[in-house]
């Protein structure tokens, strides 16, 4: 039987960005540009507002918490009195709203971005339309030094998204949302990463041909594509898997995705099989395994990504499972 999740704290517009760090759940809200902590019992703490919005989440070696600034294209560093400075310009990197955020051990970061205005183009046509050729914009990976100073930045991907570490240190996961896969980097000495490789590809090739096809055969399926787009026909399909944030499990190996267009956390195997599923009640966007003993999954859920639409709902929730 499917494992659900429960319900755990509610009243948010987009909690986004989820993390475990001293004791304590962390996140964002998107659509309030608010960051959050929690530490299981009350209700959590609002720790501070970012201008343009608050996105990714991490923490410098010495204990100082990196934030993203979503529409001012900016890291930000919260100083150990509480005050907001900047840490990082990357609007000559980036294409639309900067996203998500892996810090490693060392400090340096590793930050992705929409590559153009997604809600502004999904408030005007479905999401399938998207890759009528030429396709949805790519977008860069910023790599960024413990001071701030970036260092590169990655090949175009479609919709760079939540990001993992390996153990070793050796390699970035990246979840590409749009391609519906996930991705590797291999971490070069100097901290800027290397080609990619599919790590897990989460659609089928057979579709995934389909609905870029540049003739009639792309025509039809995008369309259909767009009738079959309702949250009640979703629910009942398990294919394909929007990658949004993941998370490692346990074990080390396998990975949580969120998936941002159904109800559900999936946890896959290098190679893309899918081994578990748990049911949220809302589309997931951010997934995490942490907890005091490290077996509790926790998604972040929405009843739209829209943050102008969420903001007004209030919609957004927290939501937990034992794994």
């Amino acid at each position: 039987m499917q494992r659900v999740a429960s319900i755990t704290l509610s009243g948010f517009g987009v909690p986004e960005s989820l993390r475990w760090h001293e004791g304590a759940l962390w996140f964002s809200d998107l659509a309030h540009g608010t960051v959050h902590r929690w530490g299981g019992s009350g209700e959590p703490e609002t720790v501070l507002k970012v201008p343009g919005r608050a996105g990714g989440l991490g923490w410098l070696p010495d204990g100082r918490m990196l934030v993203v600034s979503m529409d001012g294209g900016r890291v930000y560093r919260v100083e150990r009195g509480g005050e907001l400075v900047e840490h990082a310009d990357i609007r000559d990197l980036v294409g639309g709203p900067v996203n998500d955020m892996l810090v490693d051990p060392r400090g340096r970061a590793y930050v992705g971005n929409f590559g153009f205005d997604y809600h502004a183009f999904v408030r005007e046509s479905p999401n399938s339309m998207l890759y009528a050729p030429p396709g949805p914009p790519k977008a860069l990976i910023a790599c960024l030094g413990p001071n701030g100073t970036v260092l590169g930045a990655t090949e175009p991907t479609l919709f760079p998204n939540g990001c993992l570490l390996t153990a070793d240190g050796s390699t970035v996961v990246v979840a590409e949302t749009l391609a519906m896969r996930l991705i590797a980097f291999p971490v070069r000495p100097d901290g800027t990463l290397g080609p990619s490789r599919v790590w897990a590809p989460l659609i089928s090739p057979v579709l995934w041909h389909a609905v870029n096809h540049p003739g009639l055969l792309g025509r039809a399926t995008r369309r259909i594509s767009a009738l079959l787009d309702k949250p009640a026909i979703a629910r009942r399909s398990s294919s394909p898997i929007a990658p949004d944030g993941i998370a490692w499990d346990s074990d080390g190996e396998t990975v949580w995705v969120a998936n941002a267009l159904r109800g559900e956390c999936v946890r896959v195997a290098e190679g893309g099989r899918v081994l578990d599923r748990v049911r949220t009640s809302q589309n997931t966007l951010s997934c995490l395994v942490g907890g005091h003993d490290g077996r509790t999954l926790f998604a972040a859920t929405v009843p739209t990504d829209d943050p102008v639409r969420a903001a007004e709902l209030g919609g957004g929730r927290i939501e937990m499972v034992r794994l």
